[in-house]
């Protein structure tokens, strides 16, 4: 399928091992022209190539493939580096998948102000900038996706900053889609459920990751964890013209977690 033939998307956390990369992955064979980004440099020249056809962006390139530009969506420089970059490829953008993200464990009674403000400074003061700073480049009918969560629903406890952050990312995408229709771009979430990636073991150490999995799994109507390739497909699918009826929404991809 080749629904994002000849489209330029953008994707923060793209280097991670996880849904960022399996995304990129996703949208270059569906024939789009992606530029990741992320804090981590070896990570993402991990993902250039793996995922193949990667190197410096050059104006007028119709092909797909994917480019890495290392940056911190915390820091406005690096996000106007970005964007410069996909500027320089000479066809504006189509698809801007926010998706970097982190998080951590803590109770109302251990949280601190550090942890506070590395979740929100991420979560959502950096998807705030990642949107704001993409306007200008965004062509009339793009599709712009906030990777919020389910935890945003539920009261699990010891994530409470993380979950109110994704809250936050829900209900960015109802103001943007509405402020943002006079240009015909639609802004969609996407709520994962528990996705087995590596970012669990760098949560809760390499020593409960199994025992976490296994809990995780067990509580899912499914019966099973997420892949990020599953996350993958329906970010796919709400960046292209199959979801052209689709605004302001939240699509679960959560195994039942929220529905059942």
């Amino acid at each position: 399928m080749n629904r994002l033939e000849g489209k330029v998307a953008v994707i923060t956390g793209g280097g991670t091992r996880g849904i960022g990369r399996a995304t990129a992955a996703r949208l270059v064979a569906e024939g789009a022209r992606v530029f990741i980004t992320g804090r981590r440099k070896a990570e993402l020249d991990e993902a250039v190539e793996i995922i193949g056809a990667g190197g410096t962006a050059v104006s007028g390139d119709s092909g797909a493939g994917v480019t890495a530009v290392p940056g911190d969506i915390t820091d406005p420089a690096d996000l106007d580096r970005l964007y410069e970059t996909v500027r320089a490829y000479g066809r504006g953008l189509d698809v801007l998948f926010a998706n970097a993200a982190t998080a951590s464990f803590a109770t109302v009674e251990q949280i601190t102000a550090e942890d506070y403000d590395r979740v929100f400074d991420v979560n959502v003061k950096g998807t705030l900038f990642t949107v704001q700073k993409a306007l200008p480049l965004l062509n009339d009918g793009a599709s712009v996706i906030l990777n919020a969560s389910t935890a945003a629903e539920n009261g699990t406890a010891g994530f409470g900053a993380y979950s109110a952050s994704k809250a936050a990312i829900r209900s960015f995408a109802r103001t943007w889609a509405h402020e943002l229709t006079g240009r015909g771009i639609r802004v969609n979430a996407i709520s994962p459920g528990p996705i087995d990636t590596s970012g669990i073991t760098e949560l809760v150490g390499e020593d409960n990751a199994d025992a976490f999995k296994a809990g995780e799994a067990a509580r899912i109507a499914i019966g099973r964890m997420g892949r990020p390739d599953e996350v993958a497909a329906a970010v796919a699918f709400l960046a292209s013209a199959d979801s052209s009826f689709m605004l302001g929404a939240n699509l679960h991809v959560d195994g039942g977690e929220n529905q059942i």
